[in-house]
């Protein structure tokens, strides 16, 4: 174990937006190993504060499902991929033929566009400071999109993503990472969290087979089948735990920090 990447939502993050204390342990038990940690997540730059605030991480993270990295310590980005904006609008184009009520936002690299009603709660926190407007009217050439997001109100994530990405693969990649909203996040076609993972391992000269990952979600399986150690989560979904090579326990029993406590434990045991 020379690198333990680890999606954040779902995985070590809580609805309530906490990291466990044992998990937080186990993490810095990992940095005084000598392990490189690095975070895999579909979250934007600028819902990193956790890492930050609670586990104080200052490294490198991958975010945008791939799309994105970000050194924050020095706050600013290390590289993105992105999306065009005439093939963001084609992408559209053909979600709404196979759902009309769809709605749709895009995270660019300096902000998030969303379309009138693609929030149900107006309240919600996080977005309470982007104002609604078509994406025609807000998006420009200059936007570089990261991740282009299309939401309905009917069905299962699974259902809408099995529909859409057929259709589109020519133009994005399609994945959800929400265990009941039915919401995709779309990027650059080869774009995942495994190929940008694959990258940044191999700068530092770690191999995949080094490498344990922990994930939840079908934005995951991509990772957990690439990494040496792939762990998917027991509360997780049943995509990322077939993809996984082994399981990790519920979030609610902390699987992450056990797994971790286990894996430095037989590391202990081979340095001495």
């Amino acid at each position: 174990m020379r690198l333990v990447a680890s999606d954040i939502d779902g995985t070590i993050l809580g609805h309530d937006g906490k990291i466990s204390p044992r998990t937080v342990r186990a993490f810095h038990a990992c940095r005084d190993a000598g392990v490189e940690l690095v975070f895999v997540t579909g979250r934007p730059p600028r819902w990193l504060h956790p890492l930050e605030e609670q586990l104080g991480h200052t490294g490198r993270v991958i975010c945008s499902n791939g799309a994105v990295v970000w050194d924050l310590e020095a706050d600013h980005l290390v590289s993105a991929q992105t999306l065009a904006i005439d093939a963001v609008l084609e992408i559209r184009r053909i979600i709404k033929e196979l759902r009309p009520a769809a709605l749709f936002a895009a995270e660019t690299l300096t902000g998030f566009h969303l379309e009138p009603g693609f929030v149900e709660n107006e309240s919600s926190e996080l977005l309470s400071q982007f104002t609604p407007a078509p994406l025609r009217d807000t998006l420009t050439a200059d936007d570089a999109v990261v991740k282009f997001l299309a939401i309905v109100r009917e069905g299962t994530p699974d259902d809408f993503l099995a529909e859409v990405a057929p259709a589109v693969e020519h133009l994005a990649a399609a994945t959800h990472s929400s265990p009941g909203v039915p919401m995709l996040e779309l990027s650059l076609p080869g774009v995942n969290k495994a190929v940008t993972l694959a990258k940044y391992a191999a700068a530092l000269g770690i191999d995949a087979a080094d490498v344990v990952a922990f994930g939840d979600m079908p934005n995951d399986i991509e990772m957990l089948r690439w990494a040496g150690q792939g762990y998917a989560m027991a509360s997780g979904h049943p995509e990322a735990i077939r993809a996984a090579g082994q399981q990790a326990p519920h979030f609610d029993d902390d699987g992450v920090a056990q797994v971790l406590e286990e894996r430095l434990a037989g590391l202990r045991v081979q340095r001495s």
